[in-house]
């Protein structure tokens, strides 16, 4: 599984990491408070300086870095560090991070993003030791913070569904099931496998904001759902192996729309699930997809926008 998208246009994010003799401050912050348990990840590792402390202190830790420690996690953590990650890295490669980390946190699990709160200068400049061009860049997240100075901020993360949220609208996908398997999770978006799927892994990727119309979605939102689906797509082919995709949204009433809460659906499709799948989505009006060359079957494809493969 590939966890991080290294994005062409920041190749030297890995540069920027700190040769420290010591534990990083959000670790031993972490420690003395009790934050610290269970099976620990250490993700963005660096030089794995904070995982030699931790395993010093009897902690089962394990490091990665896709530079430094680039072996691949396995299994699930009950507690995992993202320590002045977020930082340098450009706003996809930062949605992709928040996506791996909560994708290989347990269900009741925490995790910890640290990030700096002393940048007085966003972009890229010329490192000072390399004489390459690094990213920098200020980061806000949606979750509790534990800890704010003018130098750092601790956040602390847990699965959308495993939180309290106010709910005045009474929808399901603003206070989501903790029951339900949540499939990955980024600051504005969450995916969750379809509590009535017409396929195996039928999935819904959904923003966190309240709106009933996709289009009166943000620009920032739209593109956070549209990352969101390409890695649900990439985590069910590993998962399922389905032979295609269907992947839309209905808006309004009179196009299906059931749940006032913009929901986009990832519909894996097999081979043989229906007699005829030519068409795809124009059988959204059923028995006006074919074309004139056709016989009149109905494919049952009646909530999708468009087409994968």
């Amino acid at each position: 599984m590939n966890l991080v998208y290294r994005s062409p246009k920041n190749p030297n994010s890995h540069l920027t990491v700190k040769e420290r003799k010591g534990p990083s401050f959000p670790t031993r912050f972490l420690w003395k408070q009790g934050y610290l348990s269970g099976r620990i990840l250490d993700f963005g590792c660096g030089l794995g300086v904070d995982v030699a402390f931790l395993q010093s202190k009897n902690y089962e830790v394990y490091g990665y870095d896709p530079y430094y420690y680039p072996e691949l996690p396995q299994g699930k953590f009950d507690t995992i560090l993202c320590l002045y990650v977020l930082n340098v890295l450009l706003p996809e490669e930062q949605a992709h991070v928040l996506m791996a980390v909560s994708e290989l946190l347990k269900p009741a699990g925490r995790a910890f993003f640290a990030v700096r709160r002393d940048l007085r200068r966003e972009g890229f400049r010329t490192h000072i030791k390399h004489g390459v061009d690094t990213y920098q860049c200020n980061v806000k997240l949606p979750y509790q913070s534990i800890f704010c100075s003018e130098n750092s901020e601790i956040y602390e993360y847990r699965h959308y569904n495993q939180c309290y949220h106010p709910n005045p609208h009474q929808c399901p996908f603003c206070s989501p099931e903790p029951e339900r398997e949540l499939i990955t999770e980024s600051a504005t978006a969450y995916s969750l496998l379809d509590k009535y799927p017409v396929s195996l892994g039928h999935s819904l990727v959904i923003p966190k904001k309240h709106l009933s119309d996709y289009f009166d979605l943000s620009n920032h939102t739209k593109t956070a759902l549209w990352i969101m689906v390409e890695r649900v797509k990439d985590i069910l082919e590993e998962r399922f192996h389905p032979d295609g995709f269907n992947v839309g949204f209905n808006v309004g009433e009179a196009a299906g729309q059931t749940i006032p809460h913009v929901h986009i659906h990832v519909i894996p499709r097999y081979r043989g699930d229906v007699e005829n799948p030519r068409g795809g989505i124009r059988h959204v009006l059923p028995g006006k997809g074919f074309y004139p060359d056709e016989k009149n079957l109905n494919t049952g494809s009646d909530i999708l926008i468009f087409s994968l493969r």
